[in-house]
């Protein structure tokens, strides 16, 4: 089986080997827990999510850990500004995060450290790196010396004497090297505080995930995740006091999602064009995010705007229809033990796995598997088994659609919901942005039946036009009409 991965430090797709045969350790930086997690935010979490379940799927055991950092500078300004305690200020925020994730029904992760849980293990990581003169103090305060790490730079590109001339402040004259960065600050009056060899203090925000890695993980581990704005310097920093600290090899794979961008546009405050997670969810789907973001190479940047967003939706209404008929099938129709699924469809359906095992152990191409889910789709409908009522082998062949469409969406966290209720919610939103309440839509259909009953066909074609001039479509059928807002 060949399984590639693009490196960024190598910047270039290898050929994945892990550390020990057929387990995986996959770190993905977590979020600093001062505030409701934006969409760009999630597009690591939803990918990687996908990523996990994939290496699952071509046999690996994987081990998953997603940090909280919830001690920093933003969270101690929040909480001065609201006058909580710190504490107060990151567990609201992890248990809104802990919603948001729950309600993407993203699986659970394997740890979630918090960075006040390790402690400990910060200040012997600090320690370590002293004893080896990879680090030093000055008035309670701990410098990573770049200069004792030669390769330094190796994942960013960036030279040292780059990072020197692009200095756009006053240089701490107590650093060494203007580039050496912060492992242990001391504590601020009022501030959270741990004792430490060097006085009161607390890590600095680059330290946390290199001892939570080493504590959970090893000295060593097979994939570290994050967005492409952590590779300098917060990854950079990562490897310098990894490899500095074990002497091994930190991470072999390195792997950053791209930004997700609004109308071509950069997410930013000053834009005001930043949408929480939870706010695009309530506005469009779960599922409709979800879909968003794997519908686009993770490396890739995503850009949101209308139109992406109604091919959304029409993409994941296509698919939910088709499991809705799936569903019809196998719940009222009849067949036998001697029924088979369609050959050709079945055909079909083994060579899309093919394909799809070629897309995505090529560096994750999750916007070929969804148009593999969309082939076989338009395969599915095209037998119009919901017409071959006594045809015995609609049902197996229904029941593998659903199953073979269920066993992707799984692995994407899609097309579990019941998709009776999802059309339903997805017309409701489409209603709402229309400005069209659901009563008027029902109001219209019941006068078009009463005029059908009546035999008054021109006043049944006249709320026919009027329905479809507010972009509703609708279809006969023997339980009645069935009605979606047009996309």
């Amino acid at each position: 089986m060949s399984f590639t991965i693009y490196n960024t430090l190598t910047k270039q797709k290898e050929l994945f080997k892990p550390l020990e045969e057929g387990k995986v350790k996959l770190y993905l930086c977590g979020p600093t827990v001062y505030g409701l997690l934006h969409i760009g935010n999630f597009r690591g979490p939803i990918f990687f999510n996908f990523a996990r379940n994939w290496m699952e799927h071509i046999g690996y055991d994987v081990t998953f850990v997603y940090n909280y950092t919830d001690v920093d500078d933003k969270i101690i300004n929040k909480s001065i500004e609201e006058g909580v305690d710190a504490t107060v200020i990151s567990e609201r925020y992890i248990e809104a995060f802990r919603e948001d994730y729950s309600r993407l029904g993203l699986r659970p992760h394997d740890h979630n450290p918090k960075v006040t849980e390790y402690m400990d293990q910060i200040i012997e990581y600090v320690e370590s790196l002293i004893s080896q003169e990879k680090a030093y103090e000055v008035d309670g305060e701990v410098f990573y010396s770049i200069d004792t790490f030669s390769t330094y730079g190796q994942l960013s590109g960036m030279k040292l004497d780059e990072l020197n001339a692009g200095q756009r402040v006053e240089v701490d004259q107590r650093k060494k090297n203007p580039g050496d960065f912060v492992l242990w600050k001391p504590a601020k009056e009022g501030e959270p505080s741990w004792d430490s060899p060097w006085g009161k203090g607390r890590p600095g925000w680059h330290i946390e995930c290199s001892a939570m890695i080493k504590s959970i993980l090893g000295d060593s581990i097979d994939i570290h995740g994050g967005g492409i704005d952590l590779i300098f310097p917060h990854h950079e920093n990562e490897i310098a006091q990894g490899e500095g600290c074990t002497g091994c090899k930190y991470v072999n794979y390195w792997m950053h999602n791209n930004f997700i961008n609004m109308s071509g546009e950069k997410m930013s405050k000053s834009l005001g064009n930043i949408i929480p997670a939870r706010t695009f969810m309530d506005e469009y789907h779960p599922e409709v995010f979800k879909f968003l973001v794997l519908s686009s190479h993770y490396r890739s940047i995503l850009n949101v705007s209308d139109e992406k967003i109604e091919q959304t939706f029409s993409g994941l209404v296509r698919v939910y229809r088709a499991l809705k008929v799936a569903n019809d099938i196998i719940e009222n129709f009849a067949t036998s033990d001697s029924a088979k699924v369609n050959k050709k469809f079945a055909e079909t359906l083994s060579s899309l796995d093919k394909k799809i095992e070629k897309a995505v152990n090529d560096d994750f191409g999750t916007g070929e598997l969804i148009a593999s889910i969309y082939e076989a789709v338009r395969a599915f409908n095209t037998l119009g088994l919901e017409k071959k009522k006594k045809d015995i082998n609609s049902v197996p062949t229904a029941k593998a659609f659903k199953e073979w469409t269920h066993k992707y969406g799984a692995m994407m966290a899609l097309f579990d919901e019941e998709p009776t209720k999802v059309l339903s919610e997805i017309n409701g939103i489409l209603l709402k942005k229309k400005g069209i309440e659901t009563s008027q839509v029902e109001e219209l259909l019941s006068k078009r039946a009463k005029a059908r009953e009546d035999k008054d066909w021109e006043s049944a074609d006249k709320v026919r036009d009027e329905l479809h001039a507010m972009g509703i479509d609708f279809q006969d059928s023997a339980d009645g009409v069935e009605w979606s807002v047009k996309i």
